[in-house]
């Protein structure tokens, strides 16, 4: 029994809204998933479930007032995250500008210095912070490699 699960069915029940079969599917893809998805991801992933889009947006739009997700505005599109049972609430994103990629930044250090950058500006400016976001876009890893190794291929050849 995946107890987190049953924890966000019950928070729903008791908010007045019904625990349908979709929404538990749509959960489900959330919680599994390693990466950030769009409503385009889950539709994609849960397509052969004949659920439609109207279904998920619905359902997402729900999870984001109950704060079971979050939702991430990039280039305009719109990306949801677990915000409840996330390891890492408050984190940074990287957005790679080749391959569009999303990534979390987990090195608890940094996160550590977001956060206290957060609690500094609550006590500063006497401000309750809910949420925040801190985008940084470039190249990833990944995508350097590929560019230096397409940059040797160019040379040899």
């Amino acid at each position: 029994m995946d107890y987190n699960l049953e924890y966000l069915k019950r928070l729903i029940s008791k908010s007045a809204h019904k625990v349908t079969p979709q929404k538990i599917l749509i959960l489900e893809v959330m919680m599994s998933s390693r990466h950030h998805l769009s409503a385009r991801g889950i539709y994609d992933k849960l397509k052969e479930k004949n659920i439609g889009f109207a279904t998920i947006y619905r359902s997402l739009n729900l999870f984001i007032e109950l704060n079971i997700i979050k939702k991430i505005d990039i280039d305009n599109i719109t990306y949801y995250e677990m915000k409840i049972f996330s390891k890492n609430p408050f984190h940074i994103h990287f957005k790679c500008s080749k391959c569009d990629s999303i990534i979390d930044i987990n090195n608890k250090d940094i996160n550590i210095d977001y956060i206290g950058i957060i609690r500094k500006v609550e006590f500063e400016e006497n401000f309750q912070i809910d949420d925040s976001d801190i985008m940084f876009t470039g190249i990833c890893d990944k995508c350097k490699e590929d560019t230096k190794w397409q940059d040797q291929q160019n040379l040899d050849g």
